[in-house]
């Protein structure tokens, strides 16, 4: 019964942060990361409970639901940081910031060898320009 009032407890905060107000409005990066998170839980607590088909006795492994759901927070959490985050450096409005560049992986097809290249990719500088 415990693991069941946590897991109604922390569905329910996500779903309160993710489709609050315009609180967050101007903050893109905040309301993707938040919705990032949600998704990655919900597909986290889906795929929990189809693990515990596997098992013996699935009553016994309510677990696998909230283990789901919080590899799902984090996962979401980072990919969400990981989209948002654009370049090493940014000039917007006069301002130049400062943040950890996205590595991107990319993949490219070279039909005459007959084989696909991994390649990373990273952005260094970006700007908006009036």
């Amino acid at each position: 019964m415990k693991l069941k009032n946590r897991i109604l407890t922390l569905l329910t905060l996500v779903t309160i942060v993710s489709f609050s107000s315009n609180a967050f409005a101007d903050d893109n990066a905040l309301r993707e990361t938040f919705r990032s998170a949600f998704y990655g839980g919900a597909v986290g607590v889906l795929v929990g409970g189809a693990l515990m088909v596997f098992t013996k006795k699935p009553a016994d492994h309510l677990d696998n639901i909230a283990y789901g759901a919080a590899g799902g927070i984090i996962a979401g959490t980072l990919y969400g940081v990981a989209k948002t985050s654009r370049s090493l450096a940014e000039y917007e409005n006069g301002k130049v910031k400062f943040a950890i560049p996205a590595i991107l992986p990319d993949l490219s097809e070279n039909p005459s060898k007959r084989q696909t290249n991994v390649t990373w990719r990273a952005s260094l500088f970006s700007g908006t320009f009036n």
